[in-house]
């Protein structure tokens, strides 16, 4: 069944001396395909849960829609693997932006996209809101003992929606960018306001990672892995403040330092092509 997120197998374990019989839970990896207006979008491999809020956040991640008024209606055949969508406005163009590439620019910068429809959806982000370092080590904390999947299988991303005093909502997928998604989406259905939202991230900071979260218009990402130079790039250009390598009692912080307290007027990273 589709809905099913983990799964026991039987393995042989080796306990360093002799094997033996024993269950291991593992995580569940589904197929949904995304019809919308009749007509097939997309196909995601994804972990099968809270599919209407991933649905809804890649397709506002896509620039498909806007709110999530703009869609008429959304069926989800969990048994097939099938999310049906129809849209108040149709979209007659939806396969040229959605594999079209596209490199454009802003302000004399080059930005460097991958798709138009990132053009369309990535959002400098102006955000005021700052945080201190104990705040980031505490959110981190918290998203890690919130994953009881995490825990079971130690095979899927965790993403969760903070405020600076703690978790909003937390999201998890064998995909990181579908855990950002199904965030998004929860943003989108329940008109979340997100001037003083914080990501709080189990995986790597990727160029992919980074314009999810500049599409949900959260500020500030933290990590307890590396990022990447594109990443980076981006995330200097777009105003988002990348803290990596929480572990412990220390972390990194990339770009945009300015939002985490305690550090000053020390000048922002410059030359990561370098």
């Amino acid at each position: 069944m589709l809905n099913e997120i983990t799964t026991s197998q039987n393995i042989l374990r080796f306990n360093g001396q002799d094997f033996f019989e024993d269950e291991d839970d593992v995580a569940v990896e589904s197929a949904l395909t995304i019809a919308v207006d009749g007509n097939e979008f997309a196909t995601m491999v994804c972990t099968p849960s809270d599919l209407q809020e991933l649905v809804v956040g890649f397709l506002a991640s896509e620039g498909v829609i806007r709110a999530y008024r703009d869609i008429k209606s959304l069926q989800i055949d969990e048994d097939r693997g099938f999310a049906y969508v129809d849209l108040i406005n149709k979209h007659s163009v939806l396969k040229e932006f959605h594999s079209k590439r596209f490199i454009g620019s802003c302000c004399g910068k080059g930005r460097q996209f991958y798709f138009h429809n990132d053009v369309k959806t990535a959002k400098t982000v102006m955000t005021k809101l700052t945080i201190t370092p104990e705040q980031c080590r505490m959110l981190m904390k918290q998203m890690q003992e919130s994953s009881s999947h995490f825990q079971q299988t130690g095979g899927v991303h965790n993403a969760a929606l903070c405020t600076s005093n703690g978790i909003v909502v937390s999201r998890t997928d064998i995909g990181r960018h579908n855990a950002l998604d199904k965030l998004f989406g929860y943003c989108i259905i329940h008109r979340i306001s997100l001037k003083d939202k914080i990501i709080a991230f189990s995986g790597r900071i990727s160029s992919e990672v980074l314009l999810k979260a500049a599409k949900i218009g959260v500020g500030i990402i933290l990590s307890k892995s590396a990022p990447t130079n594109l990443a980076l790039n981006l995330a200097e250009e777009l105003g988002i403040t990348a803290v990596g390598f929480i572990r412990g009692n220390g972390f990194n912080v990339y770009t945009h330092q300015h939002r985490i307290q305690g550090i000053g007027s020390l000048p922002t990273i410059i030359g990561l092509d370098d």
